[in-house]
């Protein structure tokens, strides 16, 4: 009999969407400090793609291998975690219970129902309840270090070819300036939306974004034009 896979939960979803959203903002910033940086010490427009497309060749292989390093070493902690409460109810369950049931009460919930609502819970699976209420995650919900891995290895080349393109295409006295104003509006959607994602303030997490990667820019060119 097939087994049928298991749909992805929301965490799992945003999570993944998180992997591409910052694989293509770190796209985009790396790049663009690359070729402005050559641009800073080179009139070639060869020399500034050759060396954008080996930033973003190497920067895809990183970006990959990190989320893929990065997610496996989440899922060791949380398996190590279920490994802690496992033993942790065997030696002493009814100290289990009351974390649960006094964290509930301590949120404003009478100690009664909190009391009911424990004993359910631990009832159905102490494991997912105590793992839950201890440590933040539920048991069973891991972010795939597969599919993270490749919405870093699409979303990073893809988010590069902005700043690879303005620096490339444009008029030789325009492309430093175009390539700024390029790369800051990328950088302002990338940090509006991982704001959201992160369900921080859009405001402060897209200016901290494109003021990142103003001076990011700033300080390769600089550090070019000193070679020039």
């Amino acid at each position: 009999m097939t087994r049928k896979k298991k749909p992805a939960t929301l965490a799992q979803r945003i999570n993944v969407l998180r992997a591409s959203v910052m694989g293509a903002n770190d796209g985009i910033l790396s790049v663009a400090g690359i070729v402005v940086g050559v641009a800073g010490a080179a009139t070639s427009s060869f020399a500034i793609f050759i060396s954008g497309i080996a930033g973003m060749i190497a920067g895809t292989v990183s970006m990959a291998m990190g989320e893929y390093v990065s997610v496996n070493t989440q899922k060791d902690a949380q398996r190590k975690a279920i490994e802690t409460q496992t033993v942790a109810l065997d030696n002493d369950y009814d100290n289990e219970y009351n974390f649960v049931r006094d964290k509930y009460v301590a949120t404003g919930i009478k100690p009664e129902l909190a009391d009911q609502a424990t004993k359910e819970m631990m009832a159905e699976d102490p494991v997912k309840t105590t793992v839950r209420e201890r440590f933040g995650f539920n048991v069973g919900e891991y972010t795939n270090p597969f599919s993270a891995a490749i919405a870093s290895m699409i979303s990073f080349p893809t988010g590069s070819i902005l700043p690879l393109v303005s620096i490339t295409l444009l008029p030789k006295n325009w492309r430093i300036a175009g390539t700024f104003v390029a790369v800051i509006i990328a950088l302002s959607i990338t940090g509006y939306v991982a704001a959201i994602l992160g369900n921080a303030d859009r405001w402060h997490g897209t200016r901290r974004n494109v003021i990142a990667g103003i001076l990011t820019m700033l300080v390769t060119y600089g550090i070019g034009h000193l070679f020039a």
